[in-house]
């Protein structure tokens, strides 16, 4: 009997079984280990009660918070340290509470203002550190003292907060708060955009960007009356709301650029006109539109441009602000129709977007030297 084939399989099959149990142990090595960094507990395996071990590993259990040295009173959530995001990574308002729990007392965003914001909460004793928001964010204390302690693009700040404080925090800003007592705030939000508008409008120069002081604390009347009458007005909704909101926003706004904002410029670039296509677009959206309210906001917005570039490129291009461009157009269409008798003075000054027949009538007679009933004999005899 030939024995050599039978031994020769024999010793593969041996070498095959070493080598697979040796990439065991290995795997298994790697895992125990990572499973230890990790402090990851397996069940199942305890050598004495309370303390948990892997495959004979023991892994201490997760410190408390007062074996770190940290109040055991405070609810922690850290992310990431200080600084400013990139805007892909900055977060709204409404995912601030993912980060910041709290009871939510008041929330404007059912009223759908524009570039402004409005909320309240209650607090406990917090740990937290947020991304970087979208929005400015002005925090105006209403019940409630507390120590206060902030780093922003810096070393922590400590102060004591109460009821008339004011916290500033500039948008796409990291930072960690940490405060021990139970409090209830007002948010009030400012959006980027709006902030640059009104900048770019106050200083008549393209803005790159604003940047708000690190002002932790301060006391600033006019900020928190602001965020009293927007607390107000998005529980009431009175007459007006609408201006009433925007001028309260803009307010805010200017103030801020006054007192706790540094503000860059971009270079200076020559102010051409619009382009053929945007002088088409505006014609066509002012004549079709001439019945309604046209906003300078609703012109810049068919442009595509903001609106402080907006008026200097439209006055180039036409030689005349927005709203004498559209004045002009409404005249001109309420002399074509008022070539026909059998339309109503009163039809043509709605069609034409005027307030009504009187405001009509003094804009001809400031314009033209005539009222309508007068031109209209002129050209119809």
């Amino acid at each position: 009997m030939c024995w050599g084939p039978l031994v020769l399989f024999a010793a593969m099959l041996w070498s095959t079984w070493v080598m697979t149990t040796a990439a065991l142990i290995r795997s298994s090595n790697v895992l125990i280990r990572r499973l230890v960094a990790g402090h990851v507990v397996d069940a199942l395996a305890y050598d004495l009660p309370g303390r948990p071990t892997v495959s004979g590993f023991l892994v201490h259990p997760v410190k408390k918070l007062e074996d770190l040295g940290e109040d055991p009173h405070i609810r922690t959530n850290k992310s990431r340290s200080c600084g400013r995001e990139r805007m892909s990574e900055l977060i709204t308002p409404d995912e601030l509470p993912r980060w910041v729990p709290g009871e939510l007392t008041m929330d404007s965003a059912p009223l759908g203002w524009d570039g402004v914001r409005i909320r309240g909460y209650r607090y406990t004793a917090l740990d937290v550190e947020p991304p970087g928001l979208q929005d400015y964010m002005i925090v105006v204390y209403q019940d409630g003292a507390t120590p206060m302690n902030r780093r922003c693009t810096g070393d922590w700040r400590s102060e004591r907060v109460g009821p008339g404080s004011i916290s500033l925090l500039t948008h796409a800003a990291q930072s960690q708060w940490r405060w021990s007592e139970d409090i209830e705030v007002t948010h009030l939000y400012l959006s980027a955009g709006a902030v640059a508008d009104v900048a770019a409008q106050a200083y008549e120069r393209q803005v790159r960007d604003v940047e708000l002081l690190d002002v932790l604390k301060t006391d600033d009347p006019l900020l928190s009356g602001i965020a009293a009458c927007l607390a107000r007005e998005s529980r009431e909704s009175g007459l007006g709301g609408r201006l009433y909101v925007d001028s309260l926003k803009n307010q805010a706004c200017v103030h801020m650029l006054r007192h706790y904002a540094n503000v860059t410029f971009r270079e200076p670039t020559s102010c051409g006109g619009l382009s053929r296509a945007q002088c088409r677009l505006l014609i066509q959206y002012v004549d079709e539109n001439l019945d309604r309210n046209i906003s300078l906001a609703d012109l810049a917005a068919v442009a595509q441009l903001s609106a402080f570039h907006f008026i200097r490129k439209f006055r180039v291009e036409f030689g005349c602000p927005p709203h004498a461009y559209v004045m002009r157009r409404r005249i001109e269409h309420a002399r074509r129709l008022l070539a026909r008798r059998d339309i109503p003075l009163k039809v043509v000054a709605a069609d034409c977007g005027f307030a009504d027949q009187s405001h009509m009538t003094r804009l001809f007679r400031r314009l033209l030297g005539t009222t309508p009933a007068e031109y209209r004999n002129s050209v119809t005899g």
